[in-house]
């Protein structure tokens, strides 16, 4: 006999029957040395056994079944079980126990998961006990409970019943005597059994597969029949039958692993292959096996006595100290004393392995701290419970986050609100997941959520919890992957009241005075908060003249809304209902005095209606309510009205309550052309004065902004005489002049004031050749154009020429100091590379007399200089800019100064060509020619110039480094080496990146003239 202890409790575990022959007498009998749990036996025959036993769970496999939890401990003649699904029974007790009449060596649960209680023993007589549940309406005496039961207390747990004992009979008589002969029972899922037995040779097998046979009359006991014998080349060390995929797995000592294809016509055995078609093999023998599928594959997990975990053939971990497979999760105890749980739906191998490597998030729910030597012993499904026992013997129930979140999404899923409710509430998961989980759902079943959970309380702690955020992409997203990627239903509305209003809808409909309360959260929830709408049910209830016996009570209701809202807001928002009996029952409630607010109330009270509603309005500082009351109080009020408008600046709001053509409109309008003009906006200042009549000021205020033409049309409805008009156009054009908007007013003293020959002057000031021509033809003016115009054309074609022969001189001297800065830099990258020193940026590789930096210096270089500007003012800060890209030869970032005023150039002449093409045309028409084709020929030569020089200014790799830099955020060591290696020219680092894209030539502008080529 073999006996064990745990928690204080001597078990006996395995009995071996010698029977009563001389030559099956011990002669001796030792343990082994190096394995603890190997047993040599010495008979007096010469006959040598010898037994290892390792530890394993007896549990129900099943996951629909209500008896899938049980889990079974051999104690001598009897076999302990518990029941998990419904009590957690620390040992030795249990919920019930099975009484045999010989001593038990196995037991083996069903495989088939619709009867996964149903239990098979074996005792030490090679019989096999079957206990099933639920077709016997009779009490089995063999059957007793354990710790529940008795005293009083009805147990709502089934027990099973003995169906049926059968004789097992596999061996010869001629062999000797071998107690444990039969090992690894197991209960197929078509009611068959497999043992193993011992070969003709001492490392040989054999698997039995064993039928039941119609009972014989007169038979004391049933016998099983010998379906198949399979000889196994190897000892069988282990076997495992998966009831999800009902495939059964062997180990053997040599560690290879076979398959027993039991369903097929002649069942056999053949190597376990992976996916890859080699035949797996453990590297270590397992002394837990089990199958389960990653990713669509079907594999066999093994787990060492050294803590080895294997999936196929692979380690995975090697601290693993228990593991246990629950649909498509995988749980491991490790011996850092953590729980750790996996998804394996959409998991690889390899995944897994480094998930098991590297120390997960300490907020992560696939990880979880247990007590030290904490091993798995079962987990309930369809539930959230992991049961765990400790090595004193002790259990202790958790419940892992990951396996917790699984089953609410599932009871989610199958709209069972309530269980999920529960479940969250009771391990605390806050209940925006009910929501988040999936919205469209929720919405559409939003009256069956309020039927399951029945309760107003627990509705009234889900409004409390609602937020904005989405839970499922910060608390808790899920663990296999698959993230919740549902659109929402209604993204211009806020997910809170959202929520809010849909239930509260659906409240309303099953029952509002049940769910009184609740509506009102739903109101107060909401952001802003509904609190008046509250209030007028609240006052609703109070004014109910056939009160419901069930219904909440006013004074109730109010209570409630105290408990959510603080009192001066609530005392705040029942004022602004004007309902003043709602006032006196809030503030009756809260704890201001009386002599606080009566005297107060009792003043509105005196005052006429539209006036008492502006004062209530004014005191709770809703100005634009309180202006609607206020306007309808009459003229007399008026004057409070305006100052109220100009002191909240409501001008927009005042105009509305006013028709135009009132004087009252006038009078707000004055008001807010006045506040315009104060913010330096007179432009729109003078479109209120205008619309509203008041055309004088008006006028001034289009003089400001500087629109003549609307100055004009005030003048025009003021009525101004000839004079005064000429006057007041005479005054705008210098301001115009000023301004050099010279078309602008040229137009004002020809057409106001019909000084012509002014505005001719203008235009030729102005440079707009064509439309003094016009007036000099106009009005017959002839002796302008050798007085004034010719003369103007011919200093304009002497500035354009001294502009271009400037932009020339500037552009090719800029060119070739940008050459010289660039043959100096790749030097220096030269010399850096013969140094071979890895941390470049450390070096100074400017000097006063050359601009060769690197980015990384020049960066460093400034670093203290920008510290300094950024407490200037912001015109100082500009011109630290302007400074930063200096023309100076030597200075660090010469080469983009000169790219700059190189691009300006470049500019400057394409805006002057437009110009240049007028020009030409008018000194044709007066027969310069020669000054003409002088210009045109100039213009030609810059533009020739600039154009071929762009490619070599602004090369391709500068353009490149525009887009994408070697130095910035996304740059890496490797990177910024390999372009020192490449002898590449570092990119400047730049603020502007325009400054390093080439400028554009606008060919669609034909400016040459024909004739003069």
């Amino acid at each position: 006999m073999l006996w064990t202890t745990g928690n204080y409790h001597w078990y006996l575990k395995q009995s071996l029957h010698f029977g009563g022959l001389e030559e099956n007498q011990l002669v001796s009998l030792l343990w082994d040395r190096e394995n603890l749990y190997r047993l040599h036996i010495l008979c007096q025959g010469w006959h040598y056994l010898f037994y290892e036993w390792h530890w394993t769970t007896d549990h129900g496999l099943g996951e629909n079944s209500q008896h899938v939890a049980n889990v079974a401990v051999i104690d001598g003649d009897k076999v302990l079980v518990t029941a998990f699904q419904h009590a957690v029974v620390p040992p030795p007790m249990c919920t019930y126990e099975l009484q045999l009449q010989q001593a038990v060596n196995q037991v083996a649960f069903h495989t088939d998961p619709k009867h996964s209680g149903d239990m098979a023993v074996l005792d030490a007589d090679n019989r096999i006990s079957v206990y099933r549940y639920g077709q016997s309406t009779v009490n089995d005496p063999s059957v007793k409970f354990g710790a529940m039961g008795g005293n009083g207390f009805k147990a709502a747990v089934e027990t099973p019943y003995l169906d049926k004992t059968y004789r097992v009979d596999v061996s010869s008589s001629s062999e000797v005597m071998n107690p444990l002969g039969l090992q690894f029972l197991t209960w197929l899922p078509d009611d068959s059994f497999l043992v193993v037995g011992q070969g003709q040779h001492a490392a040989q097998s054999v698997l039995h597969h064993l039928t039941a046979v119609p009972h014989v009359a007169g038979a004391e006991e049933e016998c099983l029949n010998l379906r198949l014998s399979v000889p196994v080349d190897g000892e069988v060390i282990s076997l495992y039958c998966s009831p999800i995929t009902k495939t059964v797995a062997l180990q053997l000592t040599d560690r290879r692993i076979l398959k027993y294809l039991w369903e097929a016509s002649t069942p056999v055995l053949e190597p376990w292959r992976s996916s890859s078609s080699s035949a797996v093999q453990f590297p270590y023998c397992c002394v837990q096996t089990s199958i389960t599928r990653i990713s669509g594959e079907e594999v066999i997990l093994g787990l060492t006595d050294r803590c080895r975990f294997f999936v196929n053939d692979i380690e995975v971990a090697s601290n693993i100290t228990s593991f246990a497979t629950y649909n498509e999760f995988l749980l491991v105890t490790t011996n850092s004393h953590t729980c750790q749980c996996f998804c394996l739906k959409n998991l690889s191998v390899k995944a897994l392995q480094a998930s098991l490597s590297s120390a997960a998030a300490p907020n992560s729910e696939t990880l979880r701290k247990v007590e030290r030597g904490s091993r798995i012993i079962t987990i309930v499904p369809q539930d959230t419970k992991v049961v765990l026992q400790m090595p004193r013997g002790n259990l202790e129930t958790i419940h892992h986050r990951a396996l917790v979140l699984a089953q609410i999404r599932k009871w989610l899923d199958r709209l069972m609100f309530r269980e999920a409710f529960q479940c969250m509430r009771k391990l605390r998961i806050n209940l925006n997941l009910l929501y988040d989980h999936n919205p469209k759902v929720f919405l559409e079943n939003t009256e069956i959520f309020i039927r399951q959970i029945d309760s107003v309380n627990y509705i009234n702690l889900f409004f409390t919890e609602l937020k904005e955020e989405d839970f499922t992409k910060s608390m808790y997203p899920c663990l296999n992957g698959s993230s919740n990627n549902q659109p929402r239903q209604h993204p211009d509305q806020k997910k809170v009241n959202l929520i809010c209003d849909v239930m509260r809808v659906a409240m309303e409909h099953i029952d509002p005075q049940k769910y009184c309360l609740s509506i009102l959260t739903a109101h107060v929830k909401k952001s802003p908060p509904e609190l008046e709408i509250a209030l007028q049910k609240v006052h609703s209830l109070r004014e109910s003249v056939t009160p419901d016996v069930q219904a909440v009570s006013a004074e109730e209701a109010l209570k409630y809304l105290l408990f959510l809202v603080d009192i001066n807001e609530l005392y705040d928002y029942s004022l602004g209902t004007y309902d003043f009996d709602l006032v006196v029952m809030v503030a009756e409630k809260s704890q201001k005095d009386p002599k606080e607010y009566l005297p107060f109330l009792n003043t509105l009270q005196k005052m006429e209606t539209n006036y008492q509603r502006y004062t209530i309005d004014r005191h709770l500082k809703r100005y634009t309510k309180a202006l609607g009351h206020l306007s309808k109080c009459g003229p007399e009020h008026f004057s409070e009205f305006l100052n109220l408008v100009k002191d909240q600046n409501l001008y927009s709001e005042a105009l509305k309550l006013y028709p135009s053509s009132t004087q009252e409109y006038k009078d707000i309008s004055d008001a807010y052309g006045e506040y315009l003009i104060q913010k330096q906006l007179s432009e729109q200042a003078a479109l209120i004065f205008a619309r509203a009549g008041i055309f004088a000021k008006a006028l001034d205020a289009f003089q400001s902004s500087g629109s003549w033409q609307q100055a004009l049309c005030m003048a025009s409805q003021l009525g101004y005489t000839k004079d005064k008009l000429s006057s007041l156009a005479r005054s705008m054009a210098g301001k115009l002049v000023e301004q050099r908007k010279y078309a602008e007013a040229a137009i004002l003293l020809e057409q106001y004031t019909q000084d012509y020959e002014e505005a001719v002057l203008l235009l030729l000031e102005g440079a707009f050749w064509e439309e003094a021509l016009r007036l000099i033809h106009k009005y017959g003016r002839l002796d302008i154009l050798e007085t004034n115009l010719k003369p103007a054309i011919l200093e304009a074609q002497k500035s354009q020429l001294i502009f271009l022969d400037s932009q020339k001189t500037a552009f090719l001297h800029h060119k070739s100091r940008l050459q010289v800065v660039r043959e100096l830099k790749e030097k220096a990258c030269e010399n850096l590379q013969d140094y071979e020193v890895p941390n470049c940026p450390e070096l100074e590789l400017f000097s006063e007399t050359s601009s060769v930096v690197t980015a990384s210096d020049m960066n460093s270089k400034y670093t203290h200089s920008n510290s300094r500007i950024s407490v200037r003012s912001s015109k100082n800060q500009r011109k630290a800019e302007r400074k930063r890209y200096s023309l100076k030869e030597g200075s660090p970032f010469e080469d983009i100064a000169l790219l700059e005023v190189l691009g300006e150039s470049v500019r400057a002449v394409e805006t002057v060509k437009g110009e240049i093409h007028i020009l030409l045309k008018q000194l044709v028409l007066f027969g310069y020619d020669e000054q003409a084709g002088a210009l045109q020929q100039v213009l030609e030569e810059v533009l020739q110039l600039m154009e071929t020089s762009v490619p070599e200014i602004w090369t391709p790799d500068l353009q490149q480094s525009s887009v994408s830099l070697v130095l910035g955020p996304n740059s890496t060591a490797n990177s910024i080496m390999a372009a020192y290696q490449q002898k590449r020219m570092m990119p400047p680092v730049v603020q502007d990146p325009e400054v390093l894209t080439p400028p554009k030539f606008n060919k669609n502008l034909q400016w040459k003239l024909h004739l003069l080529q």
